[in-house]
């Protein structure tokens, strides 16, 4: 970056002006470097034909691309299967890196795999690519044809988004998680409160990586460009990176709104179809649905597939049945995610409750295979969109929650909230 600063800059400005050539503010256009450029396999055909017959262009650095088949993992039709094929042997020939069927989903898998660091910038081919901002690098989903401009070039431009500041305060009562202030923090700023913004998280050292995830993987349902969790908490020590200092936000710097939320007025929030902002308390809901049966509960995806999930479902299946009728599906978000819930007892204490457990990867969440919805079904999912057909068919509904309140949901058959089926210990 050649040109000084003149005035205070968000998390967004600064990354993009480090990764650029020049100081950049809201409104720039910035021509940057581009850390790590992710290709899932729903649009590989579409990323390696533009490579291929478009720019007639290689990967300029091999080593900042990669390849992961997990939205349609193992593959459900032949031409899934060729087109994964396709993908398998894109990697071999030009060395690009690639995670194959079972390794996971891809923001979690590259979470994992150190590919998203503080103030790098990481585009994907999927629009939840804002989940990189819980370690402070500035993700964002693209299609494919800036994906491979991106790939071939190392480059990309952007608009510097305008930046939305939300603050943290207070702490989480119990029973109250990251995907109850993540829900909240959508309704209040509505579907479209946000954007093509950035979404600038304080947090303190409140939230662990995971939690951070879930909140970054949710902003882009305000519409956001980018999801941002200030550094804070473990991400400072529990993953070696190096957090520069310069990726923190300045003082004075310049939002298009300020919201706060107090974590402890939130009770366990749920999102009513159709729309993500649609959010309610999950009491007010299970009240209103006391006589809806829910058809199905899937836990999982790359909003709320980490181990913390699963432990929080097995701390209120363990013991319990899944209801009659219900179907509950588990689908981690990683091999090493299942690799832990083996080691721990985790998914025996699922399997004993009657779930059904899915290989790592997206399963059913974007419809298209592992549990698909039937018209008219119910499903109360962990996922992060609720849209007409998402699951499935466009009769079928969709309740947005967290793992604790998918999990009593799934005991009970109807909305419920962990209280309902975990008896408090008294002590004496």
């Amino acid at each position: 970056m050649s040109d000084a600063v003149s005035r205070p800059q968000t998390m967004a400005e600064k990354i993009l002006s480090r990764r650029g050539d020049r100081a950049v503010y809201a409104g720039d256009l910035a021509v940057v470097e581009v850390d790590q450029v992710m290709v899932v396999d729903s649009i590989a055909q579409s990323f390696i034909e533009r490579m291929q017959r478009d720019l007639a262009a290689v990967p300029k650095f091999p080593e900042r691309v990669s390849i992961v088949i997990d939205h349609v993992a193992p593959a459900s039709t032949v031409s899934v299967a060729q087109a994964q094929k396709e993908a398998r042997e894109y990697a071999a020939q030009t060395g690009v890196q690639l995670f194959d069927v079972g390794r996971g989903i891809c923001h979690q898998v590259l979470m994992e795999e150190g590919l998203a660091r503080p103030g790098w910038i990481v585009l994907g081919s999927d629009s939840h690519s804002t989940t990189y901002g819980a370690v402070a690098a500035f993700g964002t989903g693209m299609g494919a044809t800036d994906i491979a401009l991106a790939a071939a070039s190392g480059k990309t431009w952007l608009k510097v988004p305008e930046s939305v500041k939300v603050s943290f305060t207070g702490d989480l009562r119990d029973g109250v998680t990251a995907k109850d202030v993540a829900l909240e923090m959508i309704r209040v700023l509505g579907a479209d409160g946000a954007t093509y913004q950035s979404i600038e998280m304080h947090a303190g050292d409140r939230f662990t990586r995971g939690e951070r995830m879930t909140l970054a993987n949710l902003c882009v349902e305000a519409g956001a460009k980018a999801g941002l969790v200030v550094p804070g908490g473990e991400i400072l020590t529990g993953y070696g990176y190096d957090v520069p200092d310069w990726v923190y936000p300045d003082d004075g710097a310049t939002y298009v709104q300020s919201v706060e939320i107090d974590l402890s007025a939130l009770n366990p929030r749920m999102s009513a179809p159709n729309e993500v902002d649609n959010v309610y308390d999950v009491a007010e809901l299970r009240d209103q649905l006391r006589d809806t049966p829910i058809d199905q509960v899937f836990i999982g995806t790359c909003t709320n597939g980490r181990i913390e999930d699963l432990h929080a479902a097995a701390a209120v299946l363990r013991g319990q049945k899944v209801a009659p009728g219900t179907r509950l599906l588990v689908i981690p978000a990683s091999s090493e995610v299942m690799e832990q819930a083996m080691a721990d007892g985790t998914l025996l204490t699922l399997q004993r409750a009657g779930a059904v457990l899915g290989t790592p990867g997206c399963g059913p969440c974007m419809g298209r295979h592992q549990g698909v919805l039937a018209p008219g079904e119910v499903c109360v999912s962990t996922s992060n969109r609720n849209f007409i057909g998402r699951m499935g068919d466009k009769d079928a509904r969709i309740y947005l929650a967290s793992p604790a309140v998918a999990a009593a949901t799934a005991v009970k058959g109807r909305v419920a909230l962990p209280e309902d089926v975990i008896t408090p210990t008294i002590t004496t």
